[in-house]
């Protein structure tokens, strides 16, 4: 998104002893890498992590088993990220080539390792396939307010770049609304679909037989392999006073369902009952 090769008997003994510490802290200011991640499906795809440590982001982007794209960026500035889903469309059920939505929500600080700290991530082994250190829990976001592209540059300098494809099918959860409001955000950004949760009026789309009527769509995505959280180590210089050194990354993976409106099911094929 923003812009040495070891022996196999080499290469196998440091998987054997660098299962823990994946990633080593280094000198300079590299902005991109490319990691082997297993997916749930068991499928290995390549992951590209890149950090800019001017405008302060990172992103990640990696390709599916069935071929949808996902990217995530994570934008410290403004402490919100973006979830885009590039889906490759049903053509025989009369969809277009591919299918773009984006998810916007709050960042948390403690959700991903700090975007300079990104930019000096080296691998030991290229070649090793990850899995992460730590699962954390499936996270449900109802996003029940639609996002304005044209004004979105208001939360986010990355949404216009990321979402212009999504264009109609930008989301957020009115929880965030009304933090974004509360900061002065002009409130004409956001436009509140018409459900709730709390006081459905639509049916699932996966129980809905019309295909030009409005349901409730469900969409979920995993980032397998990610950098969340900074590890430490301690030394001791001449004199025995120790202090505490950055000296790797942990790994996480983590899920995301998402619950939203659509106008019609045929915006929404993947989620059918099987």
């Amino acid at each position: 998104m923003f812009a040495s090769r070891v022996s196999a008997a080499s290469a196998r003994t440091l998987t054997r002893l660098c299962a823990a510490l994946v990633l080593l802290a280094a000198v300079g200011l590299g902005s991109e890498l490319r990691v082997r991640v297993r997916l749930s499906d068991g499928l290995v795809t390549e992951e590209v992590l890149e950090a800019d440590s001017e405008k302060d982001a990172i992103s990640l982007e990696f390709k599916q088993g069935d071929g949808t794209l996902i990217t995530f960026v994570a934008d410290f500035k403004q402490d919100v990220k973006i979830f885009r889903a590039l889906i490759l469309g049903e053509l025989e059920r009369g969809q277009n080539q591919y299918q773009a939505l984006c998810f916007i929500s709050r960042l948390s600080r403690n959700e991903i390792i700090p975007s300079e700290s990104m930019a000096r991530l080296r691998q030991k082994n290229p070649q090793a396939i990850r899995l992460a250190e730590e699962r954390r829990g499936l996270e449900q976001l109802t996003m029940s307010a639609a996002v304005n592209l044209s004004r979105a540059w208001q939360l986010s300098s990355h949404i216009h770049n990321m979402c212009s494809e999504a264009r109609e099918a930008i989301y957020t959860r009115e929880a965030d609304v009304k933090h974004w409001l509360d900061k002065g955000v002009d409130g004409s950004i956001f436009e509140a679909l018409p459900q709730t949760v709390e006081a459905p009026s639509f049916q699932a789309c996966h129980s809905t037989k019309d295909m030009w009527q409005p349901c409730l769509c469900t969409y979920s995505l995993r980032l397998e392999w990610y950098p969340c959280l900074l590890k430490y180590c301690r030394s001791r210089d001449s004199v025995g006073k120790g202090s505490n050194y950055k000296c790797g990354i942990k790994s996480c993976s983590k899920g995301y369902h998402f619950t939203y409106y659509v106008p019609q099911k045929q915006l929404c094929l993947w989620d059918e009952e099987t």
